[in-house]
Order: C-alpha cells, then structure tokens, then sequence
C-alpha cells in the first residue's frame, strides 16, 4: 500500500511539472496546445507530398518518355510496373519495420531517404540514357513510396485522437492528391523551360527536370527530418511512447478469410487496372483522339485527383451517416464503367466523362476500404488490409504491362475494351458481394443506423454472457471450511443459533442458502 500511494505521488508531482513547463511555453511550442499540432501537421501533409509528385511524372510526361528514350508504350508503362513490384511485399512488412525494428521517426526518415534516392536513379538513368537505370529508381522508390504512407498514418493516429482523426486522414489525402495534380500541370512546364535553355529536346532534358523534380522528395525528407525533432521532442515533454502501426500480420489468417473478403478483393484489383494505368497513358488518349493541346491534355488527365481532393472527405462522410457500402461501391463500379464507355464509344465531351470518373473514383475508395472491417475480427485486420494491398499493388504490375502491350499492338479502343473488361468483372464480384452478404445477413449491406442497433444488441448481449462466466465461476468457488462443516449440517437437519446465522450471513453470498420456519439451514 505505500508503494502504492509512493508510486502514485511520484505520478502526481511528475504532472506537475509537465504543467509547470507548459505554463512557461508558448502555444506554439507546447505539444499539448492546438497551435503546435497545427504545425506539425502541415509538416504531416508535406511529408507525403514528394512521393505523390513524383509517383505520376511518367504519366504527366509520357511523350516526352517515350519520343527521348526511344521506347514502346510496354516499356514505358514498366516504370509503373517497378514501382508496384518491391510493394507486393512491403504490405506486410511495412508496418512490423516501423512497430519493431526502426521505431516511427527512424523508419519514416529511411522511407524518405529510399523515395529521394529512387527518384535521383530514375533521373540519372534518363541522363546516362539507360532506361534500366531508370527502372531501378523506380524500383527504390516503390520501396519507399508505400512504407511512407504507412509511417504518415501512424503520426497522424499519435498525434491526433478522436473526431480530430477523421479531419487529419482527411486533409493527408487531399495533400496528397494536390500532389499529383501539381505534377500533372507543372512538370511539362518545367520540362519546356529546359528544353528552351538547352536548345533541344532529349534524354539530357528529360534528366535535368526529372532532377528538379527530385527537390520535392528532399523536401518530404526533410518534413520526416523535422516531425522526428517534433515527436522526440514531444515524447521528453509529455513522457509518452514512439506511436506504433497497430499492425499485426499473420499470414495463417489468410485461410480463415471469408468468401466475402475475396470477393472485396477482386472489386479491388478490377477496378483500380481500370484507373491508374489509363492515368498513366491518358495524356496522348486524349491528343490523338479528342485533339486536345498538350497542356489541355494534362488538365484533363489530372481533373480525376482534383475532384478527389475536396470530394473525399465529403463522400465518407456520405457513406459514414447512411451506411449500405455495397450499394455505394455498386454505384461507383457502374459510374466508372459509364465513364469508360463514353471515352470509348463516343466523342462527347470528355470532361464530363472525366468527372464523373474522379467522383465515382473518391465514392469507391470511401466504400470498399472500410468494408474490410465488418467481414473479419479486429485480430485479422492487419493481414487483411496487407493482402488486399499486395494483391492491389500484384494487380497493378501485371496489369500495367498488359495494358502497354495491348496499346502498341491494337490501340487506344481495344485498351478501353479492355478496362471495360475490368470493370464488368468488378460489377460481377459486387453482384456476388450483395447476394452472399444478403444471404448470410452480414453488415455490409446495412444502413448506419441498422449498423448501430446491431452493435449495441451485441455489446449487450457479450456482457451477459460475461456476468453469466463469473456467476458460474462463483458458484464453482470451492467452500471455507466453515462453509463444509455447515452445509453438511444442513443435510442432517440440525437447527443453528442465532450467533451462527449471522455469521452465515457474512460468509455466503445471497441466494446461496435459506432458513425454513423451524430454523433449519437450506443450502443451494
């Protein structure tokens, strides 16, 4: 007891001196005010921001690619296919580097380091002219790309807790698609300047902006420079721990996974080939057939990320309040497939196809992801959403040279034909997915409100089961002595005095024994 109350005074006095530092901080230095949250966040946002840049500069230059490093559209769309590769993997492995090897600040600097370096290989390769220099980068880069975000989500969670977490994930997913669309706009601009100061186009041109490109991965490195500052700092202040991914990966899990998960897994793989690699190779779609200009080209190859910006947070909101994700993510997959078939078949305006393409691409991300939870037990969440993405990322790179492939033997039709192809696979495995869970009276289908009901039944229903264990290990408890002596009287009929019932009153429990009218003792 007073080891207790020791440990429990020095707790106290230890609070007050956190609050004695705080007291003589300023807001925008004490971790625990909101103003020095704010601050770390935006070094949050920005830390994402190179890799996301970066990630697309193939797509906002696929001439330029093609035309200085003399290639077919089957190897250029290898630079997508490297990227996704090392991250078939690094699922899995991402989260325990962060929880058990390097710790949150090491491993989100050596993250940055791997997106830097790749992106510097990628660059040298087009100076060298060496295309598979340049799959090497690519290659490092997908080794940092995916891991990084990992270590990103894991901040924001140690930093932000509660209603403040939805806003947080919210604002890192818009950062990252301004990201994109940045480099969607502004890296064939850069490219142009070069080219007027070299006096020609070519693979050295190509080099230099795909360097200064690399600047906005040495200022990601250096956000994951300062955030590591930030949280040490932090931690000595307020005596907490590194914040962990919470991840944990058992590759057993994956035979217990239901026939639901599987088919999510399919939705997931269908309809994402139909959306990246057409990013990918949208930019000369759209010159060759809709005779758009180069810079008209790029705006409309990056409208889908900037709808996704502000319609993200929106639509999960949406989802959030109504529930039915099924039917969302049914909506989404045939809005993409509508999308797709007017860029194929017809020559309407491409800009509505384009929209309705980047809102249905936000209303599916915001449906399908969280549908994961509702099919597996908390344990199995790590390795589910890990397989989901290693078969995401498996998808991609196979998809992605299939797609450069088809491009250079038949065109620009067969290759929407093809996504069209996807995508009726995608509606086919949601089909599955509304009659499976409609047949076994899941959760996936259910309105939020529903959703609400149910959980609170089974939260009920898990604390009685809960008192039930404990009565029975109550009754099950074996009797003092005292208790022996007096049940075996009991059996025989012997009357107590008054002194020994109260002590039985004391000893037994309620409703464990009786007393008739003649004073004998009735045990249960």
């Amino acid at each position: 007891m007073a080891d207790r109350e020791e440990y429990q005074s020095l707790v106290d006095d230890d609070d007050e001196d956190n609050d004695d530092v705080s007291r003589h901080m300023s807001p925008l230095c004490d971790p625990r005010h909101l103003l020095h949250r704010i601050v770390v966040l935006v070094f949050m946002c920005f830390l994402g921001f190179g890799s996301y840049f970066c990630y697309d500069n193939p797509a906002a230059l696929q001439t330029q690619v093609i035309q200085d490093m003399s290639l077919n559209t089957a190897s250029f769309m290898q630079l997508y296919a490297w990227y996704s590769w090392p991250n078939v993997v690094l699922c899995f492995l991402g989260g325990f580097l962060l929880d058990r090897v390097f710790g949150i600040r090491l491993g989100t600097i050596i993250f940055a380091l791997f997106v830097l370096l790749g992106q510097i290989i990628f660059a040298a390769g087009a100076l060298a002219n060496h295309f598979w220099l340049m799959n090497l980068g690519r290659f490092v880069f997908g080794i940092g790309g995916e891991s990084l975000a990992v270590a990103q989500n894991t901040y924001a969670v140690n930093w932000f807790k509660g209603k403040e977490l939805n806003l947080v994930f919210g604002l890192q997913l818009s950062m990252a698609r301004l990201g994109s669309t940045v480099n969607m706009n502004v890296i064939g601009w850069v490219y142009g300047r070069i080219q007027s100061m070299t006096g020609s186009a070519g693979h050295t041109t190509l080099g230099i902006t795909l360097m200064i490109a690399a600047s906005t991965c040495l200022f990601s490195l250096i956000c994951a420079l300062v955030l590591g500052f930030l949280d040490r700092r932090a931690e000595k202040i307020l005596n907490k721990e590194q914040g962990k991914t919470g991840e944990v990966i058992k590759l057993t899990d994956v035979k217990d996974f239901p026939f639901s998960l599987w088919l999510i897994f399919i939705v997931c793989v269908a309809y994402y080939v139909a959306i990246f690699p057409f990013i990918g190779l949208g930019q000369v779609f759209f010159i060759e057939k809709f005779s758009f200009t180069t810079v008209q080209a790029r705006a409309i190859n990056s409208i889908v990320y900037i709808i996704s910006a502000p319609a993200s947070p929106l639509l999960g909101f949406l989802v959030d309040r109504t529930g039915r994700n099924v039917l969302w993510v049914m909506l989404a997959v045939v809005t993409t497939l509508l999308s797709h078939m007017m860029l194929a078949f017809t020559f309407w305006n491409p800009w509505i196809a384009m929209c309705l393409l980047g809102l249905s691409y936000s209303l599916l991300a915001c449906a399908l992801w969280p549908m994961v939870a509702f099919v597996v037990p908390e344990h199995q969440l790590g390795t589910a959403y890990g397989f989901m993405q290693s078969i995401q990322n498996l998808g991609l790179a196979v998809m992605s040279m299939a797609a450069g492939s088809i491009l250079d033997i038949k065109g620009y039709l067969f290759l929407e034909v093809f996504f069209i192809a996807c995508l009726c696979l995608a509606l086919l495995a949601v089909v599955l997915l509304y009659l499976y869970d409609y047949h076994k009276e899941g959760e996936l289908n259910l309105s939020a409100s529903t959703r609400t009901r149910r959980a609170k039944s089974e939260d009920v229903q898990r604390l009685r089961v809960h008192q039930q264990a404990v009565d029975d290990r109550e009754h099950l408890k074996p009797l003092s002595p005292f208790g022996l002596r007096n049940r075996y009287l009991s059996r025989l009929g012997v009357q107590v005095t008054e002194n020994t019932l109260k002590h039985l009153m004391l000893q037994q429990k309620p409703g464990l024994f009786s007393i008739n009218l003649s004073g004998k003792i009735l045990l249960f």
